[in-house]
């Protein structure tokens, strides 16, 4: 169960009332996700959605909050956490910040279930975000080149043996990617990506239709053709790649948002570096951590979508997507 922190009737009650939510009807843990407590509350008035922040303090909280505010004012589909009655929307409970959203209805997908349509609305609900974001400032994210660096540097050292030997080799990847990122990224559009907009932070609705994006928790700066295809990855490989779904994705992402010649040539560049940042990360994250009830994401998953991508030339790759060579 993703229920890291146990919410006590005490801070039930100080939550009903903070917020004005009702009488207490039933409290139950998500059993999903893998970093935050996650929390169904039903009251007389309703269903609420409850999160408790286990690695964001306070002022990281309140950013999220006040940018999911923002963001939904534009059209992006994102439930927007509520109001306390002092007009926060951030509370502490059990030493843990925590935000409250309104219920959304709804079911994420399997990868076997993911449908053209699907993988069509979620490109579009992207360049959405893309789109509302343009008015933005967003802070510099935690996986950087260097910050990856230093997590092969972390493997190298304190990892065991079966995952130390592919520090060496991931690093050699990571200079390449980089070494190809600064010809052919330096002009794409930049701005605040998603980072993670993974099946599980999807919603559809009984009729089909995305009905929410959600964890906006790593959301940051970056190039936008990146984002792009972090989705594409978590969205379009089952066994091996699924070129209907990712033209179907890139289908409806330009819908909203077209791709400059710009963006077109960093494509493979970008989802290198997004197959190795979440092949790293799920290392240090997952592999070099014990379970603690956590959700476990295999780092292996991403690796075989890096060493794919190493062997596919790019025109290839932008013909899978968009038909055609840029």
């Amino acid at each position: 169960m993703a229920t890291f922190t146990r919410l006590t009737p005490s801070s039930v009650d100080e939550l009903l009332f903070a917020y004005d939510l009702g009488s207490f009807v039933a409290l139950e843990g998500i059993p999903a996700g893998s970093v935050n407590s996650n929390y169904a509350l039903t009251t007389q008035r309703g269903r609420w959605f409850v999160r408790l922040y286990e690695e964001q303090g306070v002022d990281g909280a309140t950013r999220e909050a006040a940018l999911l505010t923002r963001l939904a004012g534009r059209g992006v589909p994102t439930p927007r956490p509520l109001e306390r009655r002092d007009g926060g929307q951030i509370l502490v409970l059990e030493g843990k910040p925590g935000a409250v959203f309104p219920w959304r209805a709804g079911g994420m997908r399997c990868q076997a279930a993911v449908t053209p349509r699907d993988a069509e609305q979620v490109g579009a609900a992207l360049a959405k975000v893309h789109a509302a974001g343009r008015a933005e400032t967003p802070a510099a994210g935690r996986f950087r080149a260097d910050d990856l660096r230093e997590r092969l540097a972390r493997i190298e050292r304190e990892a065991p043996e079966d995952l130390a030997v592919h520090a060496a080799p991931l690093r050699a990847s990571l200079d390449a990617i980089e070494a190809r990122r600064a010809t052919v990224s330096s002009s794409a559009p930049r701005g605040l990506v998603h980072g993670d907009l993974f099946r599980d932070n999807v919603l559809f609705g009984p009729g089909g239709d995305v009905t929410a994006l959600l964890d906006f928790e790593s959301a940051c700066e970056g190039a936008l053709v990146f984002d792009l295809m972090v989705t594409v990855l978590a969205w379009c490989v089952g066994a091996s790649f699924d070129p209907d779904l990712a033209r179907a994705m890139a289908r409806g992402y330009t819908s909203v948002r077209p791709l400059g010649a710009d963006e077109r040539a960093a494509v493979h560049a970008e989802a290198s570096f997004a197959a190795l940042r979440f092949t790293v990360t799920r290392i240090t994250d997952y592999a070099m951590r014990p379970p603690e009830g956590r959700v476990m994401k295999d780092w292996r998953r991403f690796f075989d979508r890096l060493r794919w991508l190493e062997a596919t030339p790019e025109p290839a790759l932008l013909a899978a997507m968009f038909g055609d060579p840029a």
